[in-house]
């Protein structure tokens, strides 16, 4: 009997230490600071990070680093912005929030660690909407520099009609003086080696048997080749249009762990900060072990 009463007891007062109805376990005017915070850093840092890129490549071969390096540099470099930055939002979070009266420093821990994850989680939808325009405009500036740079045109080639253009390139120089143009029979028959590469690699990326027949004919028509070669260039034009598809989708691959990467750092790096900004914010920071002092 005495046990149960004191059982009871227990419960009334810890339900009365609490006072839910009172006040909130979200602090909004804290959390929109924070992901303000990591947002506005984050499109700092990115605008940092083009300038950084920019500068150790080159357009002329053997200068600058490799494309391997430079992709995963640029994949190393956006986890680092993320733990910086969110660590910085996660810790505003919750050292700029008001003080919980009453409540068990396990919850407070516990608000804490959710504050700084709200805040990422926040920003990082802030940078996928309001701040979208603006990273698009630096990285569309930068991609269009480059290509200024380099004497390229922004007009954007289609790639099946790179590949038809290397299926009907001739090996025979054209006589000193020829002047002509290419005879409308040709160019209507390169447009329709166009649909059908545009048709069936898009689709099976690969060429039917009876395409690659009849667009080596076409080839030795026009080129002077023989058959057997004609067919051999098309196999070959076929094998590198597929390597340049592989190559795209594991570069493809790679960007989304990458960005995997960069979101789950995000989010441990606010949600740890957050329990330190806490902690200091309450004056319980212990030795500075990330754990909840007992009462």
């Amino acid at each position: 009997m005495d046990a149960a009463v004191r059982r009871d007891s227990s419960f009334a007062t810890d339900s009365a230490i609490i006072p839910e109805a009172t006040s909130s376990g979200v602090s909004w005017a804290s959390i929109a600071a924070g992901a303000v915070a990591v947002a506005t850093l984050t499109l700092a840092l990115l605008a940092l990070g083009a300038g950084l890129g920019l500068s150790s490549i080159s357009p002329w071969s053997d200068s600058g680093v490799s494309a391997a390096t430079f992709k995963n540099g640029t994949g190393v470099y956006l986890v680092l912005v993320a733990v910086m930055t969110s660590a910085v939002g996660g810790y505003l979070a919750a050292r700029l929030r008001t003080k919980w009266v009453g409540i068990h420093t396990n919850e407070v821990f516990f608000r804490d660690t959710a504050h700084g994850f709200i805040a990422w989680a926040f920003a990082t939808l802030l940078s996928a909407s309001a701040l979208g325009a603006a990273t698009t405009h630096i990285v569309g500036g930068i991609a269009s520099g480059v290509g200024a740079a380099a004497g390229q045109s922004t007009q954007s080639v289609n790639p099946s009609q790179l590949y038809v253009d290397r299926l009907f390139r001739s090996e025979t120089a054209p006589p000193t003086g020829n002047t002509a143009t290419p005879a409308p029979a040709d160019d209507a028959v390169r447009a329709e080696v166009t649909r059908l590469w545009s048709s069936t690699v898009a689709q099976n990326a690969d060429l039917t048997s009876a395409d690659k027949a009849y667009i080596a004919r076409l080839i030795a028509a026009r080129t002077g080749m023989s058959q057997a070669d004609a067919e051999k260039r098309v196999d070959e034009v076929v094998a590198e249009a597929k390597a340049a598809a592989d190559r795209a989708r594991s570069g493809a691959a790679k960007l989304a762990f990458w960005m995997t990467a960069y979101l789950l750092f995000g989010a441990f790096a606010a949600s740890l900060a957050a329990v330190e900004g806490g902690q200091l914010r309450d004056g319980t920071w212990n030795d500075r072990r990330l754990v909840p002092r007992p009462w």
